[in-house]
């Protein structure tokens, strides 16, 4: 039997990744192989005050400190307990979404301080969308929109995304063994199409 993976699915609000998730989790499930879903902010308490918060309330500034507050009770509570069973785990988002979101706030290099006593993903999957096709989706939803989803903060963060990928797999980032390994996915087409390429990335055999 395969080692447990932990595996997040990133990119941009609008890229498609509750719904690839949930994909996702069918083919872990269609192959026979247990996995949990679980997101980033968490279903904790920690992760509950910064859903209610990401309309307004807190200033970008303190967001860093809550997300990797909530980070620490998601390994704690979710992440390592299920990977010690054997089960998979598949999350909507990981400390890169805190690398790429807040960096404007505080600067990448503070971010990825306050997140470095957390292990990366075996797999990260980032899903590529151009930010205004991002936009129309969300527009699409007709939903409320949080602090995040205008198309200046989507282009801010489609760069902050690149940023972070550079940093994560940069020599010297990290201590040894523990480089990020992301996988750019591009999330045009439909939710199959997109799935297909997303199946390819996890099991590329």
């Amino acid at each position: 039997m395969s080692a447990a993976r932990f595996i997040a699915i990133e990119g941009l609000d609008g890229s498609g990744g509750s719904t690839q998730l949930a994909l996702l989790k069918a083919e872990f499930e269609r192959r026979g192989q247990a996995c949990v879903v679980s997101r980033e902010p968490s279903d904790g308490p920690v992760g509950k005050l910064i859903r209610a918060q990401l309309a307004g309330g807190v200033s970008d500034g303190v967001l860093p400190y809550l997300f990797a507050a909530d980070r620490r009770d998601h390994f704690d509570s979710v992440i390592l307990p299920a990977l010690a069973r054997g089960e998979n785990v598949l999350s909507d988002r990981c400390a890169l979404s805190s690398l790429a979101y807040q960096a404007e706030a505080h600067g990448l290099g503070k971010v990825m301080r306050l997140n470095e006593d957390f292990p990366p993903p075996d797999l990260v999957i980032l899903l590529d969308l151009d930010p205004a096709e991002c936009l129309a989706r969300i527009a699409a939803r007709g939903l409320p929109r949080d602090r995040f989803e205008t198309l200046e903060r989507l282009r801010t963060i489609a760069a902050g995304y690149d940023a972070a990928v550079r940093a994560v797999g940069a020599v010297g980032a990290e201590p040894p063994g523990r480089h990020w390994t992301v996988v750019r996915v591009p999330a045009d087409g439909t939710a199959d199409d997109v799935a297909a390429r997303v199946t390819k990335a996890v099991w590329p055999a």
